[in-house]
């Protein structure tokens, strides 16, 4: 594990270190240098302590070097037009996210030998699907970084620089040239996706389907903005995006299900990890939803082996695998980090917490269900407070209650939000009053994490905005959080049980 903890922890070091502070070559260098130095030291006199210096190193060079490779010029052949007008040939990459007024395409652009990925902001018509050829024209910027009402500069030129976006089509204007072609796959998945949707809005009415469909696969739209800031005031706002918790919910019905067949142990596996991938494929892959599925991938390898599944190993692995993949998702992919902080949380806090609430535990199963609910709750929110307030400075006092509250129902609304959609699919344009009575249980669910959101935000002094500090003060509190953690020691029975829910 020690050995683990340097490699990640060196690597994410680099790519912090390239990302916001050097650009030089000369620390790559220095830090390969004292790798070096520490690999003849530790020929000369081995330990444990020089070879962990000389991994962190070592991975640190590499992740500095990894981000270089990834801070890459602006297509020259697209570049020498910013400010103007223009107009491209291309193909839809993305599910566009459309809003009230508009939506916001990602198209993928050829030109020769170069290739980019230009962000069209278009009227909400025509309707788009992944796959779509195009013809696009507007007017061709950069993405550039803005200052938030609490003072935060957010980049936004490297938030969508991480899905390979490096210009923006202001006062845009699509045609579709051609729909997308049958056989390819990501157009399928979302094909699948907006049947979903659409099944949903036949069973619900809006705001329920939106919600319904944000609680299943993510998304916001149709919410409106009142709602969003109800949800983000609550601090329920998890609820409506796609998160590693959707994946982990669905990891564990697909674990269910496959439990309940004859097949093969590893075939099992095989099923339930294509099964996973094929839900974030359709979801969309977010960098959260990647780091669960991964994670949940591996725990199903373990089941299927027999071997021992260390979901904190598990964490790290994940982590340098998709910060390998694309650096970006560090610093610049606010969702990532915030994914990985709860993660390990409910793998190193939860159980702490839990035992120390044990003394007031009883013989129920009520008992039982509410101190580990509260544990997890806690160890999540614990863990994510630092980085979030300074993303965003939101601290939401009604947070812990108001996801103590909904807990027990989210995982619920999923499954009645699903069946809903399957119904609104089946049924929708056959028997649409069976559609509308199989979607009523889901309304019921839906309707009560709305009000549950709209009256925790209604609360006085339900939520501030907390202005800009200085990052040493996340690293000093994770530095607490880490402290206490590997200060307390506890049984492991509790530590299985929240392994398995961080798991996936």
């Amino acid at each position: 594990m020690s050995l683990l903890v340097s490699i990640c922890g060196g690597f994410a070091s680099g790519v912090f270190l390239r990302s916001l502070f050097f650009d030089s070559w000369y620390l790559i260098i220095f830090f390969v240098f004292i790798a070096a130095l520490l690999g003849a030291v530790t020929f000369l006199k081995p330990r444990q302590l020089y070879v962990l210096a000389l991994l962190f190193f070592l991975s640190c060079s590499l992740g500095m070097l990894r981000t270089s490779v990834t801070d890459s010029p602006l297509p020259q052949k697209f570049a020498t037009h910013l400010k103007e007008r223009v107009a491209y040939q291309g193909v839809v990459v993305a599910d566009p996210d459309v809003r009230d007024s508009n939506q916001r395409v990602e198209i993928e652009i050829s030109r020769g030998r170069e290739k980019t990925i230009m962000l069209a902001v278009a009227p909400r018509s025509p309707e788009l699907m992944v796959g779509d050829h195009v013809w696009v024209s507007g007017t061709l910027d950069v993405p550039q970084p803005f200052e938030t009402d609490g003072g935060r500069v957010f980049r936004y030129d490297k938030y969508l620089e991480r899905d390979g976006v490096r210009f923006i089509l202001n006062f845009a204007y699509i045609r579709i040239d051609s729909p997308a072609p049958w056989y390819s796959l990501p157009a399928a998945l979302a094909r699948v996706k907006h049947t979903f949707l659409n099944g949903v809005r036949t069973s619900l009415p809006e705001p329920y389907a939106s919600l319904a469909g944000g609680v299943v696969i993510g998304g916001k739209s149709g919410l409106g903005t009142d709602l969003k800031n109800d949800f983000i005031r609550s601090g329920l706002i998890q609820i409506i995006v796609l998160s590693g918790y959707n994946v982990m919910v669905v990891a564990e019905w697909v674990m269910s299900l496959l439990a309940l067949t004859k097949l093969p142990k590893r075939l099992r596996a095989v099923a339930g990890a294509v099964a996973l991938l094929l839900f974030v494929g359709i979801a969309g892959f977010s960098a959260t939803a990647l780091r669960a599925a991964l994670m949940a991938c591996i725990a199903l390898y373990a089941r299927a082996t027999g071997r021992t599944y260390a979901a904190g190993r598990a964490l790290l692995v994940v982590i340098l695998l998709m910060l390998m993949w694309n650096p970006l998702y560090l610093v610049f992919d606010p969702g990532f980090g915030l994914s990985v902080t709860a993660t390990a949380g409910l793998i190193w806090l939860a159980p702490i917490i839990e035992q120390s609430l044990q003394r007031f535990q009883k013989s129920s199963a009520s008992s039982v269900f509410w101190i580990s609910a509260i544990a997890t709750t806690l160890a999540a929110q614990s863990a994510v407070l630092p980085l979030l307030l300074y993303d965003t400075g939101n601290l939401s006092l009604v947070a812990i209650p108001a996801n103590l509250i909904t807990s027990p129902i989210v995982p619920l609304a999923m499954g009645l939000s699903a069946l809903a959609g399957i119904a609104g699919m089946v049924f929708g344009h056959l028997v649409p009053i069976m559609s509308i009575v199989t979607g009523y249980p889901a309304y019921l669910a839906n309707a009560y994490l709305i009000y549950v959101a709209q009256k925790a935000a209604e609360l006085p002094f339900a939520a501030f905005t907390l202005p800009l500090f200085p990052f040493w003060l996340v690293l000093a509190a994770y530095a607490a959080l880490v402290f206490f953690a590997s200060s307390k020691r506890f049984s492991t029975t509790p530590q299985l049980r929240f392994a398995k829910k961080a798991s996936i």
